[in-house]
């Protein structure tokens, strides 16, 4: 037996597949088959109805003066442009980047959320660049 996983098919959802159970009683007609879906956690992604979040890592340098970086979905890699002046925990939307609906039409975003990651230590080089900021 071979069953389609609908795309957006959430934890715990169902399908039935009808006349693929056990055989009737006394020659009657074949029951339905329900199959309960498990989603496996990811390590990438967390979901939230149609909304897909993920959290990127950035320089420092990167958040002060902008950059374009590649981000994850689950469509594959995607361009996102970090402007110039972002600030820690910022969130970015990537429209239709998200779970698509059930019952079709619409699909959800992901919002990505920016890191800042701040070096351990700089040289004395950097250390003056940065007091002359």
């Amino acid at each position: 037996l071979q069953v389609k996983v609908p795309a957006g098919i959430d934890n715990g959802q169902q399908i039935r597949l009808a006349g693929q159970g056990e055989a009737g009683k006394n020659g009657g007609p074949y029951g339905d088959l329900y199959i309960v879906f498990r989603v496996r956690p990811s390590k990438d992604f967390t979901r939230r109805g149609q909304t897909i979040y993920t959290t990127v890592p950035i320089s420092f340098a990167q958040a002060t003066l902008g950059d374009e970086i590649n981000v994850k979905t689950v469509y594959g890699d995607t361009k996102l442009k970090i402007p110039a002046g972002t600030q820690p925990n910022q969130k970015f939307t990537l429209k239709g980047k998200g779970v698509p609906s059930l019952s079709g039409g619409s699909t959800g975003d992901q919002v990505t959320t920016v890191e800042v990651v701040i070096p351990k230590s700089i040289n004395e080089a950097q250390r003056k660049a940065l007091l002359e900021f």
